[in-house]
């Protein structure tokens, strides 16, 4: 699975964090896992089930997928239908969904957003290689029990006139291969490319396109025409999510159930409790310290491991095989990292542990805890072994709750 983290296109992005040498103060909070094995059951019209490798995500899904189920319509209401097996991403912001999941009364009432007169299309690019390309149509959403939203999402259909070649030499081209039926984008931001796409100046952006017949040339649009997070526009809850996850000890389990709690502070069933806010830059990032050198950092539910530079071939080898992107220690080994506010003085030590991928998929199990991946960036990507056992607040751009103004992470 992906890192879907966004600058400009998507990018995976990676670092390392080991026990020994890190920087950072005096007096740093460590971040302790807060959640048991068993969440207590937490309802509301603001609550979706979230399950990783569960009820809600596709069989023999990869592993560490966390899926929700929700309901997709025409802007007016009409043609409905229930979605599931759809990620659940702190990486990206939008909704997109494959054509072919469509039924074909749904597909036919979605509205092609235009501009100029053309259609509208987006690339979306990813740090594997792999891209997902289709028009931007207007459609309604909705979430757990809440009043639906109107608003522009990607269509992922391959068809689509002509993809650009400078779009991806591996798009995703159906929901097995990509492995979902569609992306729930509840990042920080409200759109998915923002101001670096609205001006003329970054008209070839490699990110939106209008199509006429089969020539699709890359534009600048409007961000009231861009894939918008559907938190953003919700009624009540729209200042941001929780995630709530059971711990997993180490070994793995085969699935496990958990939340999407929507808006933060704003019900009863969402008031923050012993968490820390950490205020991030523009581009989503806070701060990840190791061995003396500060590395961009971000939490990223989309991406099924905790990916980092590895300090050495021998400190952490790389798995073989199919599973080469992954780390295959000889025994689990423990890890640290100071995790640093943007501004301000906030710290937390954050302890993790690595196994051995190749032992870990050779059981029954598909959730874990103790796996991660060399990258081979200068960032750190706290993929969803991170969320397991805590809730994570991921609060929106601009937007205030009693934790501060977005955008930031907390736990």
């Amino acid at each position: 699975m992906r890192s879907n983290k966004y600058f400009l296109v998507f990018i995976a992005v990676t670092v390392a964090v080991l026990f020994y040498g890190c920087g950072g103060g005096q007096g740093i909070a460590i971040s302790k896992l807060t959640n048991g094995p068993t969440l207590a059951t937490v309802t509301g019209d603001n609550v979706l089930p979230l399950t990783v490798n569960g009820t809600t995500c596709a069989a023999n899904s990869d592993v560490n997928k966390p899926c929700v189920t929700v309901k997709l319509c025409a802007t007016d209401g009409s043609n409905c239908q229930t979605i599931g097996d759809v990620l659940v991403d702190t990486g990206s912001f939008g909704f997109r969904v494959f054509r072919s999941v469509l039924n074909p009364g749904l597909s036919s009432a979605l509205t092609q957003v235009t501009i100029g007169g053309k259609s509208l299309a987006e690339c979306t690019q990813y740090g594997d290689g792999s891209a997902d390309w289709g028009p931007i149509e207007m459609a309604g959403l909705v979430l757990g029990n809440e009043p639906m939203v109107q608003l522009p999402i990607e269509v992922i259909d391959p068809t689509f006139p002509t993809m650009p070649s400078d779009c991806s030499t591996s798009p995703d081209t159906d929901p097995v291969e990509a492995g979902y039926s569609g992306i729930l984008g509840i990042g920080l931001f409200a759109q998915d490319c923002g101001s670096l796409c609205e001006t003329s100046a970054n008209a070839d952006n490699g990110v939106y396109y209008a199509c006429s017949g089969t020539t699709c040339t890359s534009t600048d649009v409007n961000a009231s025409d861009q894939v918008t997070n559907p938190i953003a526009l919700l009624h009540q809850d729209n200042n941001g999510v929780i995630l709530e996850l059971p711990s997993v000890s180490l070994g793995g389990l085969p699935s496990i159930n958990g939340y999407l709690v929507l808006g933060i502070g704003t019900r009863t069933n969402n008031a923050p409790a012993n968490v820390t806010a950490y205020s991030t830059d523009e581009y989503g990032d806070y701060s990840s310290s190791f061995n003396d050198v500060t590395y961009s950092s971000y939490l990223d539910s989309g991406s099924n491991a905790l990916f980092f530079k590895a300090p050495s071939a021998a400190a952490l080898p790389a798995c073989s095989d199919g599973l080469s992107g992954f780390f295959c220690p000889s025994s689990t080994l423990a890890f640290s990292a100071i995790n640093i506010a943007a501004t301000g003085s906030t710290e937390s030590q954050i302890n993790f542990q690595i196994g051995n991928m190749n032992s870990l998929s050779n059981t029954n199990n598909s959730v874990f805890v103790e796996i991660g991946g060399d990258g081979g960036t200068d960032e750190f990507d706290w993929g969803l072994p991170f969320f397991m056992g805590r809730n994570v607040y991921v609060g929106l751009e601009s937007a205030s709750s009693s934790l501060g103004t977005g955008a930031y992470w907390a736990y």
